[in-house]
């Protein structure tokens, strides 16, 4: 890269980072704000893999992950056992706000897995991170 291209750059990257941090994760401060503005684009990208802004959602995810499995080392559970513990230790058999019965089951079964939709759903339901649902 040339120094004419590097500095273009670099103003960009600052430009970036003023309005929303993209790189690794090393604070608790930093985490919040990164979980905070990864609830935000959930709110507006959702699933839709064609948003624009789709893969800053999809980077900031990865990175908020990384964090958490250095920082918040956690026994090997997968986000289905994570659903029925929580879906039991609330006493709940249904989860309108993802689905019926039979969506429910397969999903429960392993036989669908869970859309980004369904675990900003159920973050909000149970109110825990999204992340929860994210192995």
């Amino acid at each position: 890269m040339t120094a004419l291209a590097i500095k273009p750059l670099e103003v960009a990257w600052d430009r970036l980072n003023t309005l929303m941090p993209v790189f690794p994760i090393r604070t608790q401060q930093q985490y919040d704000q990164a979980t905070e503005m990864l609830n935000g684009l959930l709110d507006i990208v959702g699933d839709d893999e064609s948003h624009p802004l789709y893969d800053l959602l999809d980077t900031l995810g990865t990175l908020i992950h990384v964090y958490e499995k250095n920082s918040y080392p956690e026994p090997d559970v997968s986000e289905l056992d994570v659903l029925k513990y929580l879906m039991a230790e609330h006493n709940i058999s249904d989860l309108p706000e993802i689905g019926d019965s039979n969506y429910i089951n397969g999903i429960l079964s392993g036989q669908h897995q869970m859309t980004i939709g369904d675990v900003k759903a159920l973050s909000q339901r149970f109110n825990v991170s999204v992340t929860t649902f994210l192995n």
